[in-house]
């Protein structure tokens, strides 16, 4: 089925819908670029002080909230574990990196500068 021969009332409702849909989008992205703001921070503090790049005792906790919170908003829990999963991944890959340049003396540049 070609663009032309979609009724115009689907159309619209398609184009709602992936609008909402973009908003969205740009709102978790903008979301994890704060998360991300705040985490390099207590890569900082964690450097400074000489504490480990990860947290495993944190991590469990906070996979065990998000799954909670996955189920209330009715979204599969596993999936969310997933995502978080991904995202500590990344959060502990920086943080070794800035004990990295705390150790050497260089400064870390934040990600996009």
């Amino acid at each position: 089925m070609t663009d032309s021969e979609i009724d115009p009332a689907v159309r619209a409702e398609l184009t709602r819908l992936r609008d909402s849909i973009d908003n969205i989008d740009a709102a978790v992205v903008h979301m994890l670029a704060e998360r991300f703001k705040c985490t390099q921070q207590v890569g900082r503090l964690k450097a400074e002080h000489n504490l480990p790049p990860a947290d495993p005792a944190r991590e469990a906790s906070q996979i065990a909230r998000l799954r909670g919170l996955a189920e209330s908003a009715k979204l599969d829990p596993a999936f969310a574990e997933k995502l978080l999963n991904f995202i500590i991944a990344e959060v502990i890959r920086h943080h070794e990196r800035i004990a990295e340049d705390t150790q050497t003396g260089e400064r870390e540049e934040e990600p996009g500068r």
